[in-house]
């Protein structure tokens, strides 16, 4: 096989994982999508579970950085 032809079988297997890992992702997109609406139709605001998620992703310390920046943020526009 030829350098050209090696560096072509080589790009074509990269592009292919990335497609089956592309159709992974559009699934499990659905099925997250299908939980957020099981959650929704038990009563449960959609919007706050992503923002519980989001902060559970963080790590701890950059969690309370964050909390104590709302809180000062907060103070100053007199919300608390």
């Amino acid at each position: 096989m030829s350098a050209a032809g090696f560096a072509a079988d080589k790009l074509r297997r990269f592009v292919e994982r990335i497609e089956r890992l592309e159709d992974e992702k559009r699934e499990l997109q659905e099925q997250i999508r299908e939980v957020y609406a099981e959650a929704r139709a038990e009563g449960f605001d959609v919007k706050v579970m992503r923002q519980l998620i989001r902060l559970r992703r963080m790590k701890p310390h950059e969690r309370g950085e964050l909390e104590e920046l709302l809180e000062t943020y907060k103070a100053a526009l007199g919300m608390v």
